[in-house]
C-alpha cells in the first residue's frame, strides 16, 4: 500500500512537469544485482548542446525521469522473504556519439533518487529514502532509432549516513527515440 501512495504522489508531482516539455525518447529496463531485480520505465528529453565536436563525434546528453520497482529476495536477510520499493529518479546522462546519432556510444551520469522505503537485502541497506544513482554504460542506435544499452549502475547515499552499503545492478535497456 505505501508503494502504491508514493506512485501515485509521484505521478501528480512530475505529471505537469512531463506535459510542458517536449518528451524525445522513452525507455524500459531490466536490471539484477545484489538479490534484487528491477524493471523501470523512463522518459527523456535530449539537451540541445553539443560539446567537443570531432570527426563526426561530440558529446551530447539528455535527462532521465524514470519511475522503477525494485524487488529484494532476502528482506532483511531471511531467504525467501520479499522487499518491494518504488524509486523515482532524475538523471542528467552525458553520451559520447556520433553526429548522426546513430550506432554505438559511450554514456555516463550521475542523478537523484527517491526511495518508498529504506533498502534492506541480502545484508545490505540503504539508511536514506534519498539515493545517488550513478551509472556507465554502452549501446548502440539503429537506423529505426531503437536503442539498445547496457550498464553498471551504483545507488548509494554518498555517506550522508550509514550504514551506506550501496546496491549494484548491471541493466538492460531498450529505448525508442521519437
Amino acid at each position: 500500500m505505501r508503494t502504491r501512495k508514493f506512485v501515485s504522489a509521484a505521478f501528480a508531482l512530475l505529471l505537469p512537469s512531463v506535459v510542458a516539455h517536449a518528451v524525445d525518447s522513452a525507455s524500459l529496463e531490466y536490471g539484477a544485482g545484489d538479490r534484487t531485480r528491477l524493471v523501470r520505465v523512463g522518459v527523456q528529453w535530449a539537451w540541445d548542446k553539443q560539446w567537443w565536436k570531432s570527426n563526426g563525434t561530440h558529446i551530447g546528453g539528455y535527462w532521465d525521469l524514470t519511475l522503477a520497482q525494485w524487488r529484494g529476495q532476502r528482506y532483511r536477510d531471511i531467504p525467501g522473504r520479499r522487499q518491494d520499493i518504488a524509486v523515482l529518479g532524475i538523471t542528467p546522462v552525458f553520451r559520447f556519439q556520433n553526429d548522426s546519432l546513430k550506432g554505438f556510444y559511450a554514456e555516463a551520469g550521475i542523478g537523484a533518487h527517491l526511495f518508498s522505503e529504506l533498502y534492506d537485502n541480502d545484508g545490505k541497506q540503504l539508511s536514506t529514502a534519498f539515493q545517488f544513482g550513478d551509472h556507465i554504460g554502452v549501446g548502440y542506435v539503429f537506423d529505426n532509432n531503437l536503442d539498445i544499452g547496457l550498464k553498471i549502475q551504483h545507488f548509494s547515499n554518498g555517506g550522508i549516513k550509514k550504514p551506506n552499503d550501496g546496491v549494484d545492478f548491471a541493466v538492460v535497456r531498450l529505448r525508442y527515440t521519437f
